[in-house]
């Protein structure tokens, strides 16, 4: 390997991390806006916890002010939350959203009444669901 070669792999290695922290910057930000519109108020994120898949998907573990600990969820996805009670592993935790948002969309279909918006957002629940539940099966992402 030449050294301009050389060079230039790790320009690129820099490129692609700085679009990573950048990324996982975004995500953190949609976190923290989503649970602000939730009136919840974070104390700590427990980073070491918290997952990224970037540029698919974050998994956050806060811990709000009232001593709660919650995952979130932000990326490709709709920003969504639960207990951190559901589980401690954030594989679970996909497999938790893609189920939930599963069931989230067929009840909207079943009450949509032909309005466009909501069958729009049931779809992207269903689309969003089935990717997290293929990230969720891919035992090379957990290993």
């Amino acid at each position: 390997m030449t050294s301009e070669s050389k060079t230039s792999n790790e320009a690129t290695a820099q490129s692609l991390e700085n679009e990573r922290q950048k990324w996982v910057k975004s995500c953190f930000q949609e976190c923290n806006k989503y649970l602000a519109q939730k009136g919840i108020l974070v104390n700590k994120v427990l980073v070491e916890q918290s997952r990224y898949l970037a540029p698919l998907v974050a998994l956050w573990k806060v811990k709000s002010q009232d001593g709660q600990l919650i995952w979130v969820i932000t990326g490709q996805v709709p920003v969504d939350h639960v207990s951190a009670k559901v589980s401690s592993e954030p594989r679970e935790l996909l497999r938790h959203f893609s189920l939930t948002w599963q069931m989230k969309a067929q009840s909207i279909l079943n009450l949509a009444n032909n309005d466009k918006v909501q069958i729009d957002f049931a779809n992207l629940l269903i689309s969003r669901a089935e990717s997290l539940y293929q990230l969720f099966e891919d035992d090379k992402l957990w290993q």
